[in-house]
């Protein structure tokens, strides 16, 4: 008899863990924290989103003829509209708490416009600053029509009723994953600083809740701010130590941390107000390209959304909750625009990542973060403080929180069959050439100075190499493609790819648990139905 237990025992433990739809979390969606754990926890989400607000301007502005006081104008009004588009998302866009600020995906046609032949022959550097900004708003204007009409029509919401877990796997994955190059290559720029703070974060994130054992832990869920704090100041007492005073300019700007120019170029207080740089140029070539970073950007964000839904203890988005959420990044694009940002918006990986990090999902702690980019984007000196943090040490956080966004994608697997060679195919040639198409790309553009697809027509070009540039992209086109045209009706396939899985969160009203993460606040269901 006890040998017929030990047996029973022992199959019970070659049984696979089973599937999950949703993910345990401290505090999910609704459920918020304390009112002092969770603006500290905003602050951290804050401070995240930064590495990105502070990275772009600082690679644009100066190719557009900006000096450091017009970067720190920049940097203010893209950290003020990231607070409004925040705020719209998690009230009125998909209700996840999904941070929404500048994007990678739009520097592409943004430095297209910058080095538009029309713009050549300006000699005074402001002038030729305020020329190009207004020509980067005009586009970002047009582009913003195209997310809000697929969003808001609906049209997105039909594209992704065909997404299955195993489509969603790459392009979740590479959401994450394909930011590689943000990763050890920034920390590498200053590995004296830039290490340290990968050690200390994963430590305090990971080993030292388990050594602890405290009934309330508290490092893993701050393990950000403790660690860029003790950095931070191993690297101040570096720079005023005389640490870099023989070091190369590179290295200087990189370690220091009184190099950024941001705090001696931002006004005390400022507040950014539409148009502040004069009234937007429109050019159709230019618009065009920048539709194509949009509707890049409008894929990227659908995979960061989903990988945001699982972090957050939610369960699967609902696609007319996705195509809400799509038509409401679109307002924030046009925001951009309006105000001046010299770049677009879409969700932020970085904090996606960091929701699996604190476990905590809950919308009022990014909605508080929000609070914390409108206060900081109007006091601009306190808020250059902040944004002088060196940019190693934001890498180092990148490569932990890029890795639990490619990692979510991953986890999709779990509702796919393994066994099944139609599987191994999708997902291991879209994940191949989601890395290996934008490398091409890439690698050409660095080396010959212009994309693969070099026509006459300049607009032509920014759309192609704009879109294949991108691995979250390519994968997740590729997958989606493969996966609804291989087979897709056969019975046994629909349970290979996970299909089943999801089918009652493909309508809002099919499960209750819908309502209860996604519905509109303020009666306003009544009014914009989710079907």
């Amino acid at each position: 008899m006890a040998g017929g237990g030990a047996a029973a025992q022992k199959q019970d433990e070659l049984v696979p863990h089973p599937a999950k739809e949703q993910l345990n979390v401290t505090f999910c969606v609704k459920s918020p924290p304390d009112w002092p754990e969770a603006i500290l926890l905003g602050f951290q989400h804050y401070l995240v989103m930064l590495g990105t607000t502070v990275i772009i301007p600082t690679a644009l502005v100066p190719q557009m003829g900006g000096g450091n006081d017009e970067k720190a104008r920049v940097i203010q009004t893209l950290l003020f509209v990231a607070g409004l588009n925040t705020l719209l998302q998690t009230y009125f866009g998909t209700r996840l708490p999904a941070v929404i600020g500048g994007s990678y995906t739009f520097v592409v046609p943004t430095i297209s416009i910058i080095l538009a032949g029309r713009y050549s022959n300006i000699v005074d550097p402001r002038e030729k600053f305020l020329r190009i900004m207004r020509g980067t708003q005009g586009a970002l204007i047009v582009a913003s029509t195209l997310q809000i009409i697929v969003g808001f029509s609906g049209l997105w919401r039909n594209v992704t009723r065909f997404l299955s877990p195993l489509s969603a796997v790459p392009l979740v994955a590479l959401a994450g994953f394909g930011l590689y190059e943000l990763g050890f290559p920034g920390v590498a720029k200053c590995i004296e600083i830039g290490l340290p703070q990968i050690i200390l974060l994963i430590i305090f994130s990971q080993y030292m809740p388990h050594a602890m054992h405290a009934a309330k832990p508290v490092l893993d869920k701050f393990a950000v701010i403790f660690s860029v704090a003790i950095v931070w100041l191993y690297a101040f007492l570096l720079t005023i130590g005389g640490a870099y005073r023989h070091a190369a300019p590179k290295t200087q700007l990189h370690c220091r941390t009184d190099r950024s120019g941001l705090v001696s170029g931002s006004p005390w207080i400022r507040v950014p107000y539409p148009f502040q740089w004069g009234a937007p140029t429109f050019d159709a070539g230019e618009a065009f390209a920048m539709m194509a970073a949009s509707f890049v950007a409008l894929v990227e964000s659908t995979g960061t959304f989903i990988a945001v839904s699982r972090y957050a203890g939610a369960t699967p988005v609902p696609p007319s909750i996705l195509s809400r959420g799509i038509g409401w990044q679109g307002v924030g694009i046009l925001l951009d625009g309006v105000f001046g940002t010299a770049n677009g918006s879409s969700v932020s990986v970085e904090n996606a990542g960091l929701l699996a990090v604190t476990s905590i999902g809950s919308r009022r702690v990014v909605q508080i973060s929000a609070g914390f980019m409108i206060f900081f984007s109007i006091l601009g000196k306190f808020g250059a403080v902040f944004a002088s943090i060196p940019a190693p040490i934001i890498a180092a956080l990148y490569c932990l929180l890029f890795a639990y966004v490619g990692a979510a994608g991953f986890s999709f697997l779990q509702f796919c069959n393994l066994n099944s060679f139609r599987t191994k195919f999708i997902l291991g040639f879209s994940v191949f050439m989601g890395l290996s198409v934008p490398q091409y790309f890439n690698e050409y553009t660095s080396v010959a100075g212009y994309g693969p697809v070099h026509t006459h027509a300049r607009w032509f070009n920014d759309i192609i190499n704009v879109m294949f540039s991108s691995k979250p992209f390519v994968a997740g086109f590729v997958a989606y493609f493969l996966d609804n045209t291989l087979n897709r009706h056969d019975s046994a396939v629909k349970k290979d790819r996970g299909y089943h899985w999801w089918d009652k969160f493909r309508s809002f009203k099919t499960d209750n648990r819908s309502d209860e993460f996604y519905s509109l606040p303020f009666n306003l269901n009544k009014f914009f139905p989710s079907v």
